[in-house]
């Protein structure tokens, strides 16, 4: 960005991309975006051109999970809960023992995930009458 002043701007524009309701209002909006910054940050507007184009295939998905896949909440707490019972540990005697315990974490998430705890149920529409099983996200995480 030429200016940091523009950041605040930017960032309300992009977050409007993507909070469009459906692809073809997002490919609108990101022609209008590039457009805009054409004359007064050209790089930017042909970085927007470029890249965000690629991050509206998250339409193809239901409207419910959209928010949850283009964000790393999911990665990012699959981090915490390795550091939290790597911690524990403190050292390895070799990288074999470190490989086991992150494999045997990795394992019990993907089954939680699988059975029980989701993140994403691709089973259910995201709608507000859904019972409290079937929601979307749950808050309690192991």
């Amino acid at each position: 960005m030429p200016k940091i002043k523009m950041r605040k701007q930017v960032h309300n524009d992009i977050r409007d991309i993507f909070n469009a309701p459906d692809r073809r209002q997002a490919e609108q909006r990101l022609k209008f975006y590039v457009a805009k910054y054409e004359k007064t940050a050209a790089k930017l507007s042909v970085w927007m051109e470029e890249n965000l184009a690629d991050g509206l295939t998250v339409f193809a998905l239901p409207e419910g999970h959209r928010k949850r896949m283009r964000t790393t909440n999911m990665l990012e707490r699959v981090h915490k809960e390795i550091n939290r019972r790597t911690r524990v540990a403190g050292l390895f005697p070799n990288e074999a023992s470190l490989l086991r315990l992150v494999s045997a974490v990795l394992m019990e998430l993907s089954e939680e995930w699988e059975t029980g705890k989701r993140y994403l149920n691709m089973d259910v529409e995201n709608d507000d009458s859904a019972s409290e099983q079937n929601k979307i996200y749950r808050k309690k995480v192991a």
